[in-house]
């Protein structure tokens, strides 16, 4: 466990330092086609801009993550249920303190984690997860939040999302500049002097296009990464997969859009928010791993569970890749906890969702189709029906799938 956050500790501070130069050389290119001579002022100007950016989500990120989501802390006497689980949870990772907790009053289950470090972490939930998930599912939840805490990856992605929006921005500027005739060549005898100037600016509108997408490619890669450590330590912190594994299938299958929703606050969520969430996350600009993979893996893990039993199930559902998520010394020092039986409300909620399974088979079997609502109904329509049908829960109109029997059968039915 302490290689994994030794490593992370080392990832971050070298990405962090990428995302420092990206704009230190950026702020160079820009001055320097803006006015020739002034580059080193814009090498000051951006690094300097990228130490603010830097104290100030290291300070004050997580209260401005917490105040933009709209969240509310609260105590063991409104949901005394979620504080205990933060509390078991909070002693499985072997965090030195018990993170603040918040609920964010939304339909549309979620949950992220905020701090800078773990003294003073802070989770977050919104309304709609806690109505729709089990004990073990919400712990599992929670498992996942606290492993991005005791893994050392809030603080990074806070800062990291900081400065990849600082360079969108830096590059936005610029190219508004440039249009509105900002950014001119020098008129001068010596041609080289000119050339020079005009390769300069030529190379600013190039990096003012590719700097963003440079930059978000950086923390992107890393986001997805650390989503699977996260989930690995889930299970290892409750030893029950399953618990996350079946929280996931309900949050990616009730998602839509929430009532504040911000791009900046995506890659902190457990799950994306947005219609994909279930079939999201597989393309290069995803904040997350596939949903669906991710459960794949989790109900993969056989035997004990251990970040090395985690890692062979990754690679058995990635169709016998060889990509390592964690390192061989890692994998080594982690010590495997046994697989814990389910509580006797998930064995009634697994008792449940086997008899929707066969019922809904049999269903298919006469003809019917299985429509699925952005709201998170789902329900039954004739298989002779080609027509959208009107939502019974939102009213929203949806399109009824054709194939019959090739459309699996979902786990929730009306």
């Amino acid at each position: 466990m302490w290689e994994i956050v030794r490593a992370n500790k080392r990832r971050a501070a070298l990405l962090v330092g990428i995302e420092t130069l990206i704009l230190g050389v950026t702020g160079f290119v820009f001055f320097e086609a803006f006015s020739p001579g002034s580059g080193t002022l814009g090498l000051v100007v951006g690094t300097a801009i990228a130490a603010a950016l830097f104290f100030t989500g290291y300070f004050v990120g997580d209260q401005a993550l917490l105040a933009v989501s709209g969240a509310r802390e609260i105590s063991g006497r409104e949901y005394p249920q979620l504080i205990n689980i933060v509390e078991e949870m909070k002693i499985a990772a072997g965090l030195p303190r018990t993170p603040r907790v918040f609920v964010i009053d939304e339909e549309v289950p979620n949950a992220f984690a905020c701090g800078r470090n773990p003294d003073c972490a802070a989770v977050a939930v919104t309304s709609g997860l806690l109505k729709r998930l089990n004990r073990d599912e919400l712990q599992g939840v929670i498992a996942h939040e606290l492993g991005h805490i005791a893994n050392r990856d809030i603080l990074y992605m806070t800062l990291v999302s900081v400065m990849v929006g600082a360079v969108a921005i830096l590059a936005q500027f610029f190219l508004r500049a440039t249009f509105w005739g900002g950014v001119r060549t020098r008129t001068s005898s010596r041609r080289d002097e000119g050339g020079a100037q005009a390769i300069m600016v030529l190379l600013a509108v190039v990096l003012a296009i590719l700097a963003p997408v440079f930059a978000r490619l950086v923390y992107l890669a890393v986001s997805r990464r650390r989503e699977y450590l996260a989930d690995a330590s889930s299970a290892i912190f409750t030893r029950y997969p399953e618990g996350l594994a079946s929280a996931l299938e309900k949050i990616a299958g009730h998602q839509g859009k929430m009532k504040k929703e911000s791009s900046a606050m995506a890659p902190l969520y457990i799950v994306p928010p947005g219609k994909m969430a279930l079939k999201g996350g597989s393309g290069l600009w995803s904040t997350h791993p596939p949903t669906e993979k991710r459960i794949a893996v989790l109900r993969s893990i056989g035997g004990a569970i251990s970040y090395q039993a985690y890692q062979e199930a990754f690679r058995r559902v990635s169709g016998g890749e060889r990509e390592t998520l964690f390192s061989s010394r890692a994998v080594v020092e982690a010590k495997a906890v046994e697989k814990r039986a389910p509580s006797p409300e998930e064995k009634k909620e697994e008792q449940a969702r086997r008899v929707r399974q066969v019922t809904d088979l049999l269903w298919l079997t006469q003809g019917f189709r299985f429509a699925n609502c952005g709201c998170g109904l789902k329900f039954k329509v004739p298989g002779d029906y080609e027509k959208e049908i009107k939502c019974p829960r939102c009213g929203r109109a949806v399109k009824v799938p054709g194939g019959g029997p090739k459309n699996p059968p979902p786990r929730e039915s009306a």
